[in-house]
């Protein structure tokens, strides 16, 4: 018996609309193709850049708790806001030295906002750490760290950012799953299953042969992309169903 078919969805960032939208392509979808066994993956970078991060965890929370099969992974954005919840001074490993979570470029800001906590972005951190841990909930907070970082079925593997090349899967580090990029990008090698990943935003999901990016560019306006993997084959989901998706 063939293993049963794994939707992806990319980069999130806080867009709750789009993320409802693209659920509701799956439903759909399951429901024409009878694979309602199967899991959906979500490739992490739940927050940051877009209106509603705390709606986002909400709605992913809620449907772990029902009982939907999701995996929901780690993104680098993600380990961000909760490094910051931490200690508003520590600067994660993966991040430049002279940006903080708090820099407009990186929308931590509006992450905040999403759970109450006003100008983010001008107060002192100290006074905007205070306010973030009396108004972030505390089971948000276990839920971002307890994420996986990356998620196996049959022959394909699942991170965030990617992988670091010639490193058995077992054996990954968190900083390369959540912050790798050109070193894995420009690998043209077999990694020993199909790498679907985000983190690098582009136009639209491309397949690379031995690897697919689902990061559709959600955070700087484009659209929220998913894919279904069945029996070895990539195929986008939209409004209308299935197109396939090959290698470049």
């Amino acid at each position: 018996m063939s293993a049963p078919a794994i939707y992806a969805i990319g980069d999130i960032h806080g867009h709750l609309d789009k993320l409802r939208e693209v659920h509701d392509w799956i439903a759909e979808d399951m429901r024409r193709n009878a694979t309602s066994d199967s899991k959906v993956v979500h490739i992490g970078d739940l927050v940051d850049r877009g209106p509603d991060s705390a709606g986002v965890i909400a709605f992913l929370q809620r449907g772990q708790s029902d009982g939907a099969p999701w995996v929901v992974l780690k993104g680098n954005h993600d380990r961000m806001f909760t490094t910051f919840l931490g200690d508003p001074f520590r600067t994660d490993p993966g991040l430049r030295s002279d940006l903080s979570w708090l820099d407009p470029r990186l929308g931590g800001s509006g992450t905040l906002a999403s759970f109450g906590v006003s100008g983010a972005d001008v107060r002192p951190p100290a006074d905007v750490h205070a306010d973030a841990v009396r108004l972030v909930p505390e089971d948000v907070k276990q839920f971002l760290t307890g994420l996986p970082t990356s998620f196996m079925a049959d022959t394909t593997f699942f991170a965030h950012a990617g992988i670091r090349p010639g490193i058995p899967l077992k054996e990954q580090r968190e900083d390369d799953l959540l912050w790798i990029r050109r070193d894995f990008l420009d690998d043209p090698r077999d990694h020993g299953a199909l790498i679907v990943h985000g983190h690098t935003a582009i136009k639209r999901p491309t397949h690379h042969g031995n690897r697919v990016n689902i990061d559709s560019s959600a955070a700087y306006g484009g659209p929220l992309s998913a894919i279904v993997i069945e029996a070895e084959r990539v195929w986008l989901i939209g409004p209308k169903g299935r197109s396939p998706l090959v290698p470049e």
